[in-house]
């Protein structure tokens, strides 16, 4: 009954900041939670904003502190985020990151780039605690053109907290192949980042396309890494001058391919290419695989949506997420990797029917979705 109630308390107490705590640290979401119940009606952040914006009870903060160039149609983003931010995340996590545009708040998830207790010294600034993500530009990415063109320092983005599967294992195993293309690189970069800074990096082989020479996102860090360590080697594909990288060429170029513990990231025609080369070759056990977008083979009747807890409605067509809907509502959407992955964003529908993007699957009242590959297929209800 004690150890019961204990629970219940520390419940209670975390109850505030329920969507802002930290995997571990039970400690420290019990004092923000107190912090949130002493201070009701009136929330923390009310006072702790007018002393340092990044000082949240109830959400991750950060403030965009430098932006470097990596492309043309590329950036780093340094963030220094707040209170309650995890610096020790595994290699090859991604973030959630909010940026408010006139009025609405805009979220999208980007791999961290930065090795975990990472302090940045560059350009001459004081050393402090951050982390980085790198963005490109996408023709129908609104989010990632404002990251990209002109997003201004001191910016101050919402955070959600480091995950994802799609990680470098402590220790890295004795051989190592990563295959990417575009941004893709940027989880891997990670990978790189954290065994350059720990001086030991194994046996490596990294093959990353790109159109142009101008278009390799982290290309002059790649070549120095390459000639710092002799068991790494940087294999550019300029698929501009030399087409898409040809995987039967893994046997006479890298022989032991097959013997590698290898991460993919790309895009999807790319994944799906590799996934069949080594399921061909028995060894799927071997590959690690991350994607940056959902592969649609089917679209939604489209209908009005209620997202039942918060009061809105809204009509959305067939080809609209529900997660997006909710969110262009104004409506607090649970989100995680926004491909369909991770399940965070999973709520139950109460009425009407919702179709997954993927394959075509419908969904009735009370089955759980995932929101970021649903759409709606009709009329339907959230419960959220």
């Amino acid at each position: 009954m004690v150890s019961k109630s204990v629970q219940g308390v520390r419940a209670w107490l975390e109850a505030p900041v329920a969507e802002a705590k930290m995997a571990g640290r039970t400690r420290l979401n019990a004092l923000r939670g107190v912090a949130a119940r002493v201070t009701t009606p009136l929330l923390p952040d009310d006072y702790l904003h007018l002393i340092n914006p990044l000082w949240s009870a109830r959400e991750l903060r950060g403030r965009i502190v430098d932006v470097r160039k990596e492309t043309a149609d590329a950036v780093t983003l340094v963030i220094k985020p707040g209170w309650g931010f995890d610096f020790k995340f595994t290699p090859g996590q991604y973030i959630g990151i909010g940026v408010l545009i006139e009025g609405r708040w805009h979220w999208r998830s980007y791999s961290l780039t930065s090795p975990p207790d990472w302090s940045d010294t560059e350009g001459g600034k004081n050393s402090q605690r951050v982390i980085s993500i790198a963005v490109k530009a996408m023709p129908e990415g609104f989010l990632s053109s404002h990251l990209v063109n002109g997003v201004p320092e001191g910016t101050i983005v919402r955070l959600a907290a480091p995950q994802g599967g799609f990680v470098l294992p402590e220790p890295p195993p004795a051989k190592v192949l990563f295959l990417t293309a575009g941004s893709g690189i940027t989880p891997v970069m990670a990978m790189l980042r954290t065994m350059d800074r720990r001086g030991a990096v194994p046996d490596v082989v990294h093959i990353h396309s790109a159109r142009t020479t101008e278009d390799v996102m982290f290309g002059e860090e790649l070549r120095r890494m390459h000639d710092a360590h002799p068991s790494f080697t940087s294999h550019v594909n300029l698929t501009g001058e030399q087409g898409k990288f040809d995987l039967t060429s893994l046997d006479e170029l890298y022989p032991d391919w097959r013997e590698r513990q290898t991460w993919a990231c790309g895009p999807l025609q790319m994944l799906n290419d590799i996934e069949s080369h080594w399921a061909a070759a028995d060894v799927s056990d071997n590959l690690h695989v991350e994607r940056f977008e959902v592969e649609r083979s089917a679209v939604g009747e489209g209908g009005t949506v209620t997202f039942a807890r918060s009061g809105r409605t809204v009509a959305i067509d067939g080809a609209t997420t529900l997660m997006q809907a909710g969110e262009d509502a104004g409506v607090q959407m649970p989100f995680g990797c926004r491909m369909g992955i991770c399940q965070t964003c999973v709520v139950t529908i109460t009425d009407g029917h919702a179709r997954d993007l993927r394959n075509g699957t419908e969904h009735q009242a009370g089955e759980k979705i995932q929101t970021c590959i649903s759409a709606a297929a009709g009329d339907c209800t959230l419960d959220v």
